[in-house]
């Protein structure tokens, strides 16, 4: 793990073998807005103690006002119950806004570090990963991430915190129905681990086949062309059909698991406050227990019962985000193959030499595209490379940029190996007009200063005019 709490943490093992590992690599991204991340807590906390005393208001009610038929007592139980809801009310506004806000911030600041991350990367590792599902890494998984952050950790803390404090106020109201629940209570962790590593696995199988779908949906639009060229619409939807039903039918066997989860943890829970009630009930019967104290005790078992039951659906929750901060961990951590540690800067005009050269793409290993290559280019001197398509002309350039690294042999400038000049100082000598046309999403302008950002309107109206 980092020791810079403003660095995401990576994520060292999965989420089969390691939980929740993968989870604590958002540490750093909230550690980064700890003023708002404190303010929230404290907030959380309060809004919790608050809620646990209008169990004491409950008590008041009963004993005060009705049970003691006086209206002064009923008057001041009323109050306080207001008063404490205003302030729940006021504390819950605040809770709400940070805790939002911190997960759409966290989780805007993470698709940024990925796809910072992603640019950067060698164009060998998009031959082996498509676009398609590391685009549904990008906005998917993000997207459950921020519902983690801005709803599922801010239900589960406030949760554990009602379940904490509801038990300490049970035993301190009466001790015997306090031990009843308590049989109960570790009987509802039966079902939550019987059933959290199901939940969890399938949860990882669920967004995969999601990714996979978008995947396989991005590659036939980007190809629609051919699709439509060689009529394979209905065959490309009948595959497409199959991988949504797959991503369903895994889908449902998560929601089958999750809602068995939730089922029995309930059932056991209010069987353990059934039996609670009914014992209770008696105490009252016979005087040994108010009926204020009874209604507290109840409120108080309620609240326990409801932590309970809402921390099992976020357990849920927790396990498809550990998921999908593992997928998105491992885009984070993932490194580029090219060196970049160069530090040399040759002449502008100095001659390019390829020395023996072999190359093969990483996606065909088996298939050189170039064996044992020599080039000398002089400085200043034009030169055309013609043949067939497959020759390596685009393979040539390619290597000059170093979007790939020769496995045998050697390109130099001037002296100097291109493995010693930084990568981007480098480029920039370079550029770069694709066979097809390229446009960006963005404005004209925005297209033609693409290879020089800092041009003025001059330049760039000149450009467009000379082309």
């Amino acid at each position: 793990m980092s020791d810079d709490p403003s660095k995401p943490q990576e994520a060292s093992e999965g989420v089969g073998a390691a939980g929740f590992t993968p989870l604590r690599g958002l540490l750093g991204l909230l550690w980064r807005h700890k003023l708002r991340l404190v303010a929230a807590s404290l907030a959380l906390i309060l809004t919790s103690m608050l809620q646990l005393s209008l169990g004491y208001g409950l008590q008041l009610l009963i004993d005060d006002g009705f049970a003691g038929g006086d209206p002064e007592g009923l008057r001041k139980a009323v109050i306080f119950i207001v008063a404490v809801g205003a302030a729940m009310a006021i504390g819950a506004m605040v809770r709400f806004y940070l805790v939002s806000w911190l997960g759409e911030r966290v989780s805007a600041d993470l698709r940024s570090a990925v796809f910072s991350n992603l640019v950067g990367l060698h164009p060998s590792y998009f031959e082996s990963n498509q676009s398609g599902e590391i685009m549904s890494r990008l906005t998917t998984d993000t997207t459950l991430l921020q519902t983690l952050i801005g709803s599922s950790v801010s239900l589960a803390a406030r949760n554990s915190l009602s379940l904490v404090g509801a038990l300490v106020l049970m035993l301190i109201t009466n001790l015997k129905l306090s031990l009843i629940i308590l049989v109960g209570v570790p009987l509802t962790l039966l079902p939550i681990l019987f059933f959290g590593r199901r939940v969890r696995n399938l949860s990882n199988k669920s967004q995969q086949t999601i990714a996979e779908v978008g995947s396989h949906a991005g590659e036939i639009l980007q190809s629609i062309k051919i699709v439509q060229s060689y009529n394979r619409e209905a065959m490309e939807q009948t595959a497409f059909d199959r991988d949504v039903t797959v991503a369903f039918d895994v889908a449902r066997a998560r929601i089958r698991q999750r809602a068995l989860l939730t089922g029995f943890a309930i059932l056991l829970l209010v069987a353990a406050m059934a039996g609670m009630m009914w014992s209770g009930g008696q105490d009252v019967i016979s005087g040994r227990m108010s009926g204020g104290e009874m209604g507290a005790f109840v409120f108080y078992a309620v609240m326990l019962g409801a932590a309970f039951a809402t921390l099992s659906e976020v357990w849920g929750d927790l396990q498809r985000a550990a998921g999908a901060a593992e997928r998105l961990m491992e885009l984070l951590n993932e490194t580029s193959v090219i060196d970049d540690s160069g530090t040399e800067h040759p002449d502008v005009r100095s001659s390019i030499t390829f020395k023996q050269v072999t190359f093969s793409y990483p996606s065909r290993p088996d298939q050189p595209a170039l064996t044992d290559f020599e080039l000398s280019i002089p400085p200043g001197k034009s030169l055309a490379l013609v043949g067939q398509s497959g020759a390596g002309k685009s393979t040539l350039f390619e290597l000059l940029q170093r979007f790939y690294d020769p496995q045998q042999g050697s390109i130099s400038y001037g002296t100097h190996d291109l493995r010693q000049i930084p990568l981007a100082a480098w480029r920039e000598r370079a550029a770069l007009v694709p066979q097809s046309p390229v446009l960006f999403s963005g404005s004209v302008r925005y297209n033609i200063a693409y290879g020089k950002p800092d041009a003025t309107d001059a330049e760039i109206q000149s450009a467009a005019q000379t082309a």
